[in-house]
């Protein structure tokens, strides 16, 4: 038996550990770990859908913009009683939650003039569900529309959009209501309505009815919405608060910003297009317009009704409720002194002696 001495036994064994520990891995019998795969990356951002409001909501907008523009013409150069019926009508034809919900649909067509606001309100919606997110916040409370950039200025277009119709049919109706007392020199406008009940009974039936449609103004509104031709309207940007028209108008065109104001969505849209201020403001104007209507007889008292309440009280309530004020009326300048009675001279008779 071969005997190594002990520190060649040493020796020995320190090389076989060196040469295992330089010796490479594919080498050592050990089993072969997989590849290890990098993680996929992030699916990209899904692009929100195009901006646009419902086909409901921009036939309610041309509705409204219809409605005004047609009072609004109206001429007050009347030359019977059937012209100031027809015109009587035409301005009585619009129920109270349909008129503001075609003004809120046209505020928000305003709001989403300004480019800066809509491209915020997008950039913010990075995936469906995100989207669908915000379109719950943005209906519930119209302070969260309030953090995008140029939602002020936004807000200013939708004001000046909805109060710059409100003057217009104010002043027409403060022209028509001054007809009625020009044209009295005429004598058709003395003479009494024919069946003044059924001439009530239409006047309050058109108050009932939705507002006439008008498709043919619809394509123009979509143009709008989608900032393919934005409406020509300039204002200063707006603070907050607001009041309901212009709040709601900003909530609705946010929606419409981001894609989501589609078809299916009109129903759940439809909770930011009523106003109970200006809802009440219209109902009293109505009511006004059938108690002038109830006792007027002559065709020129009609005329007065007309401009006063069907035309610039409904004129007034838009303005007012989007935080602008009515004009006021001139005084009248003050009657003349009464005239100085002339001092009346008594001629004293003398007595001759």
């Amino acid at each position: 038996m071969l005997r190594l001495p002990l520190r060649r036994v040493f020796v020995l064994m320190g090389a076989a550990i060196l040469a295992l520990s330089i010796c490479p891995a594919s080498t050592l019998a050990r089993p072969k770990r997989p590849p290890v795969e990098a993680p996929p990356p992030p699916p990209p951002p899904e692009p929100a859908g195009p901006v646009g409001l419902p086909d409901r909501l921009l036939s309610d907008a041309a509705a409204y913009e219809a409605y005004l523009n047609r009072v609004t013409g109206t001429s007050p150069a009347f030359s019977d009683g059937t012209q100031v019926a027809a015109a009587l009508k035409a301005g009585a034809a619009y129920e109270p939650r349909s008129l503001v919900r075609g003004a809120i649909a046209y505020g928000a067509i305003a709001a989403l003039a300004d480019p800066t606001f809509v491209a915020q309100v997008r950039a913010a919606g990075t995936t469906p569900e995100y989207r669908r997110a915000m379109v719950g916040y943005i209906l519930y409370n119209p302070v969260y529309v309030f953090q995008f950039k140029n939602s002020d200025v936004a807000a200013g277009l939708a004001k000046q959009a909805l109060g710059d119709a409100g003057l217009k049919l104010y002043a027409s109706g403060k022209t028509m209501k001054q007809a009625s007392y020009d044209v009295q020199h005429q004598d058709w406008s003395k003479q009494e309505v024919a069946d003044r009940p059924s001439r009530l009974a239409a006047v309050e039936q058109a108050a009932q009815d939705p507002i006439p449609l008008a498709e043919d103004q619809v394509p123009a509104l979509q143009r709008a919405a989608s900032g393919a031709a934005p409406l020509a309207i300039t204002a200063p940007p707006l603070e907050p608060p607001y009041p309901p028209l212009v709040a709601h108008a900003l909530q609705l065109a946010a929606v419409a910003a981001l894609g989501e104001a589609n078809d299916s969505a009109y129903d759940s849209l439809t909770t930011v297009t009523v106003d109970d201020d200006t809802t009440a403001c219209l109902h009293m104007a109505k009511l006004n317009l059938h108690q002038c209507l109830a006792v007027a007889k002559p065709h020129y008292e009609d005329i007065f009704c007309l401009g006063q309440h069907a035309m610039s009280d409904t004129g007034s309530c838009l303005v007012k409720n989007v935080g602008m004020q009515v004009p006021v009326d001139p005084t009248p300048p003050p009657p003349p002194p009464p005239a100085t009675p002339a001092k009346v001279v008594r001629k004293t008779r003398h007595k001759h002696g």
